[in-house]
């Protein structure tokens, strides 16, 4: 991508992300946010819509598998684990939100947790990588927002 075009400077700063931009505010807001999103969408695996997705989920098989939230036993492919994990997290409605409105950590922790379970053992991801994952997750959406000509006003409209 050219750096001259949004998209090529959005692909640059994102590419160009790494562990030391992550400042120690950073790392404490982006642990609360996680433990924020895990007990919202611990909460909301009891949820009938969380049930109607994990039931309708155990259609898909993999051998790569991830967690599904508040069920040890259940495993799924990860990008249906997401899938099921971000649900649980969305069908409370009271996870984390800013303006734009968006609810950005349930959409990137399932997806994060979900992939990061499917690494191999040997190549496992450190919780600085985690965190980093996690905070580039947000960083894309945000962007992504910003550049939204549908987010804008979104209070006024609503």
């Amino acid at each position: 991508f050219s750096p001259q075009t949004i998209t090529g400077n959005f692909a640059s700063v994102i590419h160009g992300l790494n562990a030391n931009h992550l400042t120690d505010q950073v790392i404490q807001r982006s642990k609360r946010m996680i433990l924020d999103t895990l007990g919202v969408g611990l909460l909301g695996t009891s949820t009938e819509v969380c049930h109607k997705v994990r039931q309708y989920s155990k259609i898909y098989s993999s051998d790569i598998s991830s967690t599904i939230w508040g069920h040890l036993d259940f495993r799924l492919p990860p990008l249906y684990a997401a899938f099921v994990n971000g649900v649980a997290v969305h069908s409370m409605d009271f996870d984390d939100t800013w303006h734009p409105a968006t609810h950005p950590s349930g959409a990137v922790l399932p997806a994060v947790i979900a992939l990061s379970e499917a690494f191999p053992q040997k190549k496992k991801i450190s919780g600085l990588d985690l965190l980093l994952a996690f905070n580039v997750g947000i960083e894309v959406q945000g962007r992504l927002l910003r550049f939204s000509s549908e987010a804008r006003n979104i209070p006024k409209r609503y």
